[in-house]
């Protein structure tokens, strides 16, 4: 007869431990012990195992560095033993845990929102290695425990194509690929062509790629600019997508270059380990202009932000479209009264609700000009990345920012200084969703979490108004809507919403549509707490049964509570791991 686990553990170490199965305690000789059997009834699959402590041990949640020992192992354990142990330990858990699943989910038609989890911002370092391995390695394996159906990963230009055009250094995210792999995780990889640093949440930086930086050092005008001549460097103006600027290609080349040598690279994992392919299309990862950058306090929540298009290239395409509207006059610059960053909206006289210039023949030109600009990046991006992963069973999708301050006003202005033409007279994001619809792609959105209560009133905030645009929008253009939450939150609260929102309960058109994902904000040391991971692993659950389940939340929640139990160990080990 096989072993159990405390057999294994005891015979391994001469120690007498405790299995408790089901409330049943039942002791384990040990070797060398009178006793020659142990009376065992039918193991529960909540085992779980402990050890008779003596003295002031305390528990342990990875081995220290000297001696190695097991987590919950007390003294006078052999060191080569102890690392044995924790290894049985972890491979029941696991089979414990996947067991279960199989068997609550094998009578279970595919339903509900699939939940993945941003990895760190800087999960591979910048020597193409995986950083904190132990640490990633542990947190891949709780989540999976948890339910999750992925994680989802920047792949960052500045760090696969940083010294050469064309050198593409794959290193690490093919180590944490497989590692996904191996804990049967989904990845959703973002093709991450923006800077890392300066935005809300950025814990890093990750420059572009040095022969790009050399090129905008060279020729300024490559970058963003506003009209006081200031420079943004996350992400390469789309006013020159088209032109040969970077060494002899295009950005847009750049970019679909980039995206085919992914494809080349990981083609055996793609449509089977990577199923989503989310493509930056401006900073943050983001489809939109660079209008508040938080970077050195020159945007500070809730400005209005300032527009984006005073660099040669956008002047130049703006004078074209003047001539031909037949204003050639409208073509030298972009507004000149539309206030600065940090103005509110009533400070200026363009986008002042009464006779404001966004409500004028030139600001009906000047937004449709700015927003269709920012439309044909996106057409052209996707074109190619369409084009690239075709019958490779990957979805493409696009992440739109969710900016949701001022939105009570008329004019919506930091909408609009972001490239969304979206007013009280207007819907902005309709457009957007029938350009992705166009292409097969998922409307990725944010802010998914917030309460308008939650935000300041005085600033016209309106959070779930907008995600209820948005996903009326997504369902009138028939494109997926998928979600994620724009700030980190660990809240039943916030949780609650996210399910409630991720349900697209808008109208009776409705029917049984849902999000199609929903992505965390963020894997970290704070996701691993305990009470944190208890309110995760329900909130995932909840998720993963849908608006329609028959199930109630307290049954969902029991069973959460016994994931939790018996993923301890592992959950324990990925946060003291990540901390270090």
């Amino acid at each position: 007869m096989a072993m159990s686990l405390p057999h294994q553990i005891g015979a391994l170490s001469g120690t007498s431990l405790t299995a408790e199965t089901g409330g049943v305690s039942c002791e384990v000789p040990a070797k060398g012990s009178s006793a020659t059997s142990a009376m065992w009834r039918t193991p529960m699959t909540n085992l779980k195992v402990s050890v008779q402590k003596t003295g002031n041990e305390i528990d342990r949640v990875s081995p220290s560095p000297s001696p190695p020992m097991s987590p919950m192992m007390g003294g006078g354990m052999r060191p080569d033993l102890s690392v044995a142990c924790q290894a049985l330990m972890e491979a029941q858990v696991e089979e414990v845990v996947e067991r279960e699943y199989k068997v609550r989910n094998s009578s279970e038609k595919e339903k509900g929102v699939p939940v993945f989890v941003m990895m760190p911002l800087d999960s591979v370092k910048t020597d193409h290695t995986v950083n904190r391995k132990k640490a990633m390695n542990a947190s891949l394996q709780a989540l999976k425990s948890a339910g999750v159906e992925g994680i989802m990963m920047d792949v960052w230009w500045g760090l696969v194509e940083r010294d050469a055009p064309g050198e593409y250094n794959w290193g690490g995210y093919a180590e944490l690929m497989e590692m996904a792999k191996k804990h049967g995780l989904k990845v959703q990889a973002v093709m991450s062509f923006h800077q890392c640093g300066g935005n809300v949440g950025d814990s890093c930086t990750i420059p572009l790629p040095r022969w790009v930086v050399e090129e905008m050092e060279k020729d300024p005008d490559l970058a963003y600019t506003d009209q006081w001549g200031r420079r943004n460097f996350e992400y390469v103006s789309l006013g020159c997508d088209t032109l040969p600027v970077l060494k002899g290609r295009t950005p847009v080349q750049c970019y679909s270059d980039f995206m085919r040598g992914f494809r080349d690279r990981f083609e055996n994992l793609l449509g089977d380990t990577i199923v989503e392919i989310q493509v930056g299309m401006g900073p943050a990862g983001e489809l939109r202009y660079p209008s508040y950058p938080e970077k050195d306090g020159i945007w500070k929540f809730p400005g209005i932000g300032a527009f984006q298009c005073y660099d040669k290239y956008m002047i130049s395409s703006l004078q074209g479209a003047a001539e031909a509207f037949g204003k050639p006059e409208w073509g030298h610059t972009g507004p000149t009264d539309a206030g600065q960053y940090n103005n509110w909206p009533e400070d200026t006289n363009f986008f002042k609700k009464e006779g404001g210039g966004w409500d004028s023949q030139y600001g009906e030109f000047f937004l449709t000009w700015y927003s269709e600009m920012l439309l044909n990046h996106g057409e052209r991006i996707l074109q190619s990345a369409k084009a690239i992963f075709e019958d490779k069973g990957v979805k493409i999708s696009v992440k739109i920012a969710g900016i949701h301050w001022h939105y009570g006003t008329r004019s919506h202005a930091p909408e609009l200084t972001a490239g969304y033409y979206n007013t009280r007279n207007r819907d902005g994001y309709l457009p957007i969703a029938q350009m992705l619809a166009r292409h097969g792609a998922v409307f990725n959105f944010t802010c998914v979490e917030m309460r308008d209560h939650e935000q300041p009133q005085d600033a016209q905030c309106a959070p779930e108004k907008l995600v209820r645009q948005v996903a009326l929008a997504t369902q009138e253009a028939q494109v997926p809507l998928a979600g994620e939450n724009a700030l980190p939150r660990y809240d039943d609260y916030a949780h609650e919403q996210i399910l409630q929102a991720s349900s697209l309960s808008i109208n009776d058109q409705s029917g049984d549509r849902e999000m199609s994902a929903f992505t965390y904000l963020r894997m970290n040391p704070d996701l691993f707490h305990p009470d944190n991971w208890r309110r995760f692993v329900a909130f995932v659950k909840k998720m993963k049964e849908g608006k329609d389940a028959n199930k109630c939340r307290e049954q969902v929640e029991r069973e959460a509570e016994h994931f939790v139990h018996i993923t301890q160990p592992l959950v324990q080990e990925a946060a003291v791991a990540l901390m270090h």
